[in-house]
């Protein structure tokens, strides 16, 4: 039965969920479903890397042998096996992680989540890259943190900006590899003195890697984690190597953190599926990544040539972008007085989507500026929708 006239509820929302907001980018892509739009604006992997057969066969297999523990709950550290093996990946002859370093999360957007959980009240400073991840700012401003912006260049974050301004610093976040959203990449020179500054003062250096197997050549650069494992949380992810739509990510912490951690996540969903961590170990535990992740880099680098060679063609000289060595994404600088915003507006007009730069600064955002990515559009919509967007820019000037 039905509750006759029943009395509305005025629902009265925690001050936590009044500060939420959504994700800009997410906006945007309701917009991207249609078709005719060529959407530079998602930061999503190409489906055309996903190895979907493989994916198939190891579901097939793991349901056929290990199907009933598979279908159960599991430890909220993750699948021995699976960690085991991550560990052994991270480890260095310098460095060694141990499995009980290693949780595993639902996605890496979850273990950002839970280490601002454990590591931020409010009003505590973190320090974080300018401009920085959207999805970072979102998950620590849950906590109501007091972001510290410090300076990045075309070499990446600057340390002596932390030495300058990390006192009292609860946590600095950091993507060095190919950046989202700028796709700038920290030099091995600064590594190592960002992760000796973060040492001697005390900061817990968050290391977020979610495409640093994604350089274009060469092998990829060292890690923070095994310079300085007991000062540094690493962040690992699936998403850019396998699929996303699987939601495994991975973080690597000194012990006593990653039990903090293990409780935080037990009050969030006890544990990730032990389904597809299972999955997951099945496809890569005889070498698969060490064939796959090679294809992926030569596809990546190839779609950001395109789009490198079509801005430099049809953008205008007053126009600034960087040149990544790897990754998904392209940042573009404007002249001064073109904001963004009013720019898509106009570029959505004609069926091009792209992110406005302001949402990834935790302050003083730069409303001149924009980010490009490449890895799902075919080759011959990125010239055009780099022409339509070099067209409305020069109308501009």
């Amino acid at each position: 039965m039905k509750l006759e006239n029943p009395h509305p509820i005025e629902w009265k929302f925690s001050q936590r969920a009044q500060q939420l907001q959504g994700s800009v980018i997410r906006e945007i892509l309701k917009v991207t479903m249609r078709p005719e739009v060529i959407s530079f604006a998602g930061g999503l992997p190409s489906p055309e890397t996903f190895p979907v057969e493989r994916m198939k066969a190891a579901f097939d297999a793991v349901l056929s042998r290990t199907g009933k523990v598979a279908l159960q709950y599991g430890p909220t550290d993750g699948y021995a096996p699976l960690r085991e093996f991550l560990a052994n990946s991270l480890s260095t002859p310098s460095s060694t992680i141990s499995p009980e370093q290693i949780m595993m999360v639902s996605g890496s957007q979850q273990a950002l989540d839970l280490v601002g959980k454990v590591l931020i009240d409010e009003g505590s400073k973190i320090l974080v890259e300018t401009p920085s991840y959207l999805g970072a700012l979102q998950a620590f401003s849950v906590y109501q943190p007091q972001f510290e912006s410090v300076a990045m260049d075309d070499h990446g974050l600057v340390p002596a900006s932390v030495a300058a301004q990390g006192a009292g610093a609860r946590l600095l976040y950091a993507l060095p590899n190919f950046q989202n959203p700028t796709g700038r990449t920290l030099s091995v020179e600064r590594r190592f003195e960002l992760v000796e500054t973060c040492s001697r003062m005390g900061i817990p250096l968050i290391e977020d890697n979610p495409y640093g197997d994604l350089c274009y050549s060469g092998e990829p650069l060292p890690k923070l984690l095994n310079m300085n494992p007991d000062g540094v949380i690493y962040m690992g992810s699936f998403s850019k190597i396998l699929t996303p739509g699987i939601r495994l990510g991975y973080i690597v912490a000194p012990k006593p953190l990653v039990r903090k951690l293990e409780q935080a996540k037990q009050a969030a969903d006890l544990h990730t599926a032990t389904l597809t961590q299972m999955v997951v170990y099945e496809v890569i535990k005889d070498g698969f990544l060490g064939e796959h992740i090679p294809t992926i880099r030569h596809f990546y680098a190839a779609q950001c040539q395109v789009m490198l060679n079509a801005m430099s063609t049809y953008f205008p000289d007053s126009v600034k972008w960087t040149t990544p060595l790897g990754g998904m994404f392209i940042w573009v600088t404007l002249p001064d007085h073109i904001d963004s915003k009013e720019l898509l507006e106009a570029a959505i007009a004609q069926n091009i989507a792209f992110v406005p730069g302001a949402p990834f600064y935790a302050n003083n955002p730069a409303k001149n500026t924009l980010r490009l990515s490449f890895v799902t559009v075919s080759p011959e919509r990125i010239s055009r929708g780099i022409e339509i967007l070099g067209q409305l820019i020069k109308a501009r000037l």
